[in-house]
């Protein structure tokens, strides 16, 4: 097997490379480039502008294969649209309020020998964070922040990161992008595709083939089912990105673990929300029936987390030929950290992001939560070719994204990992089709318009959104339902009966 590395800076036949797409179909995409979209030391516009492209391509793709009318549909990829949607959740408003962003004890902290990065905004993981410093966990914030502080600038930003960790809770050190290159995970990391692709072992379905697309807006994912067992902010943007496209997506959550109500909305408008508890012998059971007439499940749980009620690829395929598995994880399958429970902040910590777009003495953010939009947007697009190649074999597929390895694509650190699981396919380092220079990109104002957010009423009260990035000539360009209530759905298929 031979071995390609991936250009330096993030493109879009990079990442259709990375997705075993057809090289000529990267013409079919077209970019309006705005000045001052996703401004960082780090080529953030181009990766973003590259995920979106590469999940629009797909979709355009699998309408064409689909039966549509036509050549693959002409796509065009908008700075200005990307940029405001890799910030969704910034400009949500909910009934006129703007959304809850990080926690009290999601930040930085300065500890004796360099800085730590927390992320406490779930209940739970606030506990855990306090519980493992020593703190009593029904510290008021005001007073946490002031005792955390004060415990952490006495401890090595390594050993709270153990310490915090064993736990259970979230808690990285910042490091360089050397120390992450040289850091286990960071050499399992650099190791992987940029999308992890095989196909699942079992007899092809030749049953269940999708129809022709009809009506308008184009759907090409109208009629496929959906099962959504992701959370936060990068799976759910991927599944957001099939629901727009006509996928009767259904979230499935624990009881137990509700999600963040604003973030929820965020990422909710398409979808239906359904909460099932999978150790219940009822929830098991409802659950195995949606696997039978499912057509993709989406997981973004830490590897293994959901192994035990069969939620492992091989499992699933087993009971359902010609599904495709896709899956989402922070730090990846492989290394010393793939089971640690991980976010986009704790990844750019870890990798050597912080202290590019800031310093070792200050660390410093993307301009937006690109490893998550972005992964989101590259997981949708290995579903959607997924599906495509599925409708020619009828055979089942997985597909895999983490984004600890999109942020070893933005940052340049690619050691010579294949762009193709199981295939030495060439990547170009040919910039890509041709490119309209449109006017600046100017972010939303409060009070302001923007042509990239619209609003409309729903369960949630009025709302205010940004407008999906992905587009394509007679495609979808807004989601067809807004979020509902987070956990109230029946666990059936749209359409079935009750």
């Amino acid at each position: 097997m031979t071995h390609e590395a991936l250009p330096t800076a993030p493109d879009l036949r990079s990442a259709w490379t990375a997705l075993g797409g057809d090289p000529a179909l990267p013409s079919r995409v077209g970019t309006v480039v705005r000045a001052g979209a996703l401004p960082s030391p780090l080529p953030v516009r181009e990766l973003a502008r590259a995920c979106v492209g590469a999940a629009s391509l797909a979709a355009a793709e699998l309408a064409a294969e689909r039966g549509a009318p036509g050549p693959v549909p002409a796509v065009e990829v908008d700075d200005g649209a990307v940029a405001t949607s890799f910030v969704s959740e910034r400009h949500l408003r909910v009934g006129g309020r703007a959304p809850v962003a990080f926690a009290p004890l999601s930040r930085w902290w300065r500890t004796a020998d360099g800085w730590l990065r927390t992320h406490a905004n779930y209940p739970h993981h606030r506990t855990r964070l306090l519980t493992a410093l020593g703190l009593p966990a029904d510290t008021a914030d005001e007073d946490a922040v002031e005792r955390v502080a004060q415990v952490l600038a006495r401890s090595s930003a390594p050993g709270a990161e153990e310490t915090v960790y064993a736990a259970g809770g979230l808690a990285v050190a910042l490091r360089t992008p050397a120390a992450w290159a040289a850091h286990p995970q960071g050499a399992a990391v650099a190791g992987l595709p940029l999308v992890e692709r095989a196909v699942l072992p079992g007899r092809p379905d030749g049953s269940r083939p999708l129809p022709p697309p009809d009506g308008v807006p184009l759907l090409p994912a109208a009629g496929v089912r959906v099962l959504d067992l992701t959370r936060v902010i990068a799976g759910p943007v991927a599944t957001r990105t099939l629901a727009l496209l006509g996928a009767d997506v259904l979230r499935i959550d624990s009881p137990e673990l509700p999600e963040l109500p604003d973030q929820y909305v965020d990422t909710g408008f398409g979808k239906r929300s359904t909460a099932l508890d999978l150790a219940s012998p009822s929830g098991r059971r409802t659950f195995d029936a949606l696997v039978e007439r499912a057509d993709v499940v989406v997981t973004g749980y830490r590897p293994g987390c959901l192994d035990r009620f069969g939620v492992d690829p091989a499992a699933l395929a087993a009971r359902r030929p010609g599904l495709v598995v896709a899956r989402l994880s922070a730090w990846g399958p492989s290394g010393p950290w793939a089971r640690r429970r991980g976010f986009d902040s704790l990844v750019q910590a870890a990798c050597g992001i912080a202290v590019t777009t800031g310093s070792p003495e200050r660390p410093g953010a993307l301009p937006a939560q690109a490893l998550d939009h972005g992964s989101g947007h590259l997981l949708a697009a290995g579903v959607l070719r997924a599906l495509t190649l599925r409708q020619r074999d009828g055979a089942g597929r997985s597909v895999g994204v983490c984004l600890a390895r999109t942020a070893a694509w933005l940052t340049g650190i690619d050691t010579g990992a294949d762009a193709v699981a199981g295939a030495g396919a060439v990547a170009t380092t040919d910039p890509g089709p041709s490119r309209t220079v449109g006017a600046p990109y100017r972010p939303q104002t409060p009070g302001g318009t923007d042509r990239w957010l619209t609003e409309r009423d729903g369960p949630h009260g009025r709302l205010r959104y940004a407008l999906p990035p992905v587009r394509f000539a007679g495609g979808p360009t807004d989601w067809a339902t807004p979020p509902g209530p987070w956990g109230t759905d029946p666990a059936r298929w749209r359409g079935d009966p009750a």
